[in-house]
């Protein structure tokens, strides 16, 4: 079973948007953990909409919190207490996109970090980033600290608009592969979605 993480240098960046292209173009399973706020709508119904797999491939969350807040506190505003042990890695017979929760240091509770989890997985993990100004600090940082705790990193995605520098410097500074830019799609549809993944995305060994 192949596993490729998502996570983002921050939220809001496009993570969900990659996530269900990646799970699509290798017609695997995608899964999100931890889902805090589902208001109009979960990542896991966005997946579903955009990556044109079956409903089933899009496994049910770990955790399905109501409150849009970072998982840490979302959790105590919904009286839930998030434990490692029902986060491991589900088995399933094909490639597996986990995605995770806002940026590489959201904690998820009062101990352990969205980067601790990626280093208790062990799985190589795929860091989408903006293009425009404050990617370079923002990039290199998460970075860092995935690198420090030992999360295999497998390389960079950039979403938005073409930056060519921020797209060279990012990748050279950092030592890590760029797997290309996802665009802006105006009309999101899970047609046009892969075809912009497919012709802007390379991964590593796929």
């Amino acid at each position: 079973m192949s596993v490729f993480v998502v996570t983002g240098t921050d939220t809001g960046i496009g993570k969900t948007v990659f996530s269900a292209a990646l799970a699509g173009a290798l017609g695997g399973y995608y899964w999100k953990p931890i889902q805090a706020g589902i208001d109009p709508e979960g990542d896991s119904e966005t997946v579903v909409r955009l990556s044109a797999l079956p409903a089933d491939r899009v496994l049910p969350e770990a955790y399905r919190l109501s409150t849009p807040a970072s998982p840490h506190l979302a959790a105590r505003t919904d009286g839930i207490e998030i434990g490692l042990d029902r986060l491991a890695l589900p088995r399933v017979d094909g490639p597996l996109v986990v995605e995770g929760a806002g940026g590489v240091l959201v904690p998820i509770s009062e101990t352990l970090l969205m980067a601790d989890l990626f280093a208790h997985w062990g799985k190589p993990v795929i860091l989408c980033a903006r293009t425009g100004l404050g990617t370079i600090n923002h990039s290199l940082l998460s970075i860092e600290a995935l690198r420090g705790r030992g999360v295999p990193i497998a390389g960079i995605a950039f979403v938005g608009d073409p930056h060519a520098e921020n797209e060279r410097i990012i990748p050279a500074l950092g030592k890590v592969m760029n797997l290309g830019r996802l665009p802006h799609i105006p009309q999101l549809d899970p047609a046009d979605l892969a075809a912009a993944f497919a012709s802007g995305i390379k991964l590593p060994g796929v």
